[in-house]
């Protein structure tokens, strides 16, 4: 009889363990409970999802979820994109009531094709430029956070082209919104680090350079990428101590050299402001992350001689880097062999970005 007590106790005991990894498993998520990758915050328990590409992840088990994402604004729409179980699915358009607490629509539903556990991404259409989009919670069952794997990170720094702007005309022909054909899930950068098994993160806005931005003075990307969302307006300093990237790549120069809107007065590109401004910037760049590797990117869409222009400013940087930190990494340089971009208002589209990828995919393997 006493053998049999202890075999009693001992079944009871592990019939109340729970089964490893699925303790932490709820049927409803809140987003505070999910890690935040690329330029995005929690505000007032919710996941603000600001810049390209910035994303999180979760499992859910069953045949469907719904996640709860809406932007603050009823005059403007936003964009989430989302991969399940490691392949990419579609972009989904996101209003003001779509999934926010009162609101008469119905929230994005992830389906899978059968039961199980499966594995979401939710991915940032569109830039900062376009405004946010909040996430409030997800629902489902088995509903657990997600964390990238450990990875070198790398972070994409640049212009409308590494937002992945203009790029998807897959739904709609070109002349709608600037924001409805954005794809940062298949820009250039997102590419690259899922090619060569990296984590990213995308600090990039349309329209601007160096010393002046495609039709203004400024603000430029100097002025303007120690704020959260990339905005002279905005308020919240971005936290430099979350990511420790071991690459920071910098696409910049398309706008500087840009002759404008043609409405706006605009003096000849300034070769030695360019120089001079950019290698300051690189400079708060090596500020926040003292360790890692520069690498400087030419445009796909410059051409002629303003391409040979271009090249030779980003070699005077290089060099002049190179001399101001002796003992520190080399500063790395690309040129992208010329483009006629086939996506809207004269960028590259979704396919010509898997190109941009292909090209860069051997020059920061290298470089790891």
């Amino acid at each position: 009889m006493k053998y049999a007590f202890y075999l009693v106790g001992i079944i009871f005991m592990l019939l109340n363990v729970p089964a490893q990894g699925n303790a932490a498993a709820t049927d409803s998520l809140p987003a505070s409970a999910l890690p935040l990758y690329g330029r995005c915050l929690l505000t007032g328990g919710r996941v603000e999802l600001i810049g390209s590409a910035s994303h999180v992840g979760f499992f859910f088990t069953g045949k469907e979820c719904a996640v709860y994402a809406f932007v603050p604004d009823a005059r403007v729409h936003g964009y989430l994109q989302y991969e399940l179980d490691g392949v990419y699915q579609k972009r989904v358009r996101i209003s003001a009531s779509d999934g926010a607490e009162g609101g008469t629509a119905a929230p994005l539903v992830i389906t899978a094709q059968g039961a199980g556990t499966h594995k979401v991404w939710i991915y940032k259409t569109t830039e900062s430029l376009s405004g946010p989009v909040f996430i409030s919670k997800i629902s489902g069952h088995g509903l657990r956070p997600l964390k990238e794997p450990a990875a070198p990170l790398i972070e994409f720094i640049g212009n409308s082209i590494t937002c992945g702007a203009l790029s998807d005309v897959s739904e709609m022909p070109c002349g709608s919104g600037y924001s409805d054909y954005h794809n940062a899930y298949f820009a250039y950068g997102p590419r690259v680090a899922r090619a060569l098994g990296l984590n990213f993160i995308l600090s990039s806005y349309s329209g601007m350079g160096v010393y002046r931005n495609w039709n203004s003075d400024g603000p430029t990307m100097p002025q303007v990428y120690e704020k959260a969302d990339l905005q002279a307006s905005g308020r919240r300093l971005w936290d430099f101590t979350k990511e420790r990237p071991a690459i920071v790549s910098i696409a910049l120069g398309t706008n500087d050299l840009s002759h404008g809107d043609g409405v706006r007065a605009r003096l000849p590109f300034d070769s030695t402001m360019f120089i001079n401004t950019y290698v300051q910037f690189v400079r708060l760049v090596k500020s926040k992350y003292p360790s890692a590797r520069i690498a400087l990117l030419s445009s796909p869409m410059i051409h002629g001689e303003d391409r040979l222009l271009l090249q030779r400013c980003l070699e005077a940087v290089k060099k002049k880097i190179d001399g101001l930190y002796p003992s520190g990494k080399r500063v790395a340089v690309f040129f992208f062999p010329p483009m006629n971009p086939r996506g809207c208002g004269f960028h590259p589209s979704v396919e010509d970005h898997a190109i941009l990828a292909e090209e860069l995919e051997p020059f920061f393997k290298k470089l790891l």
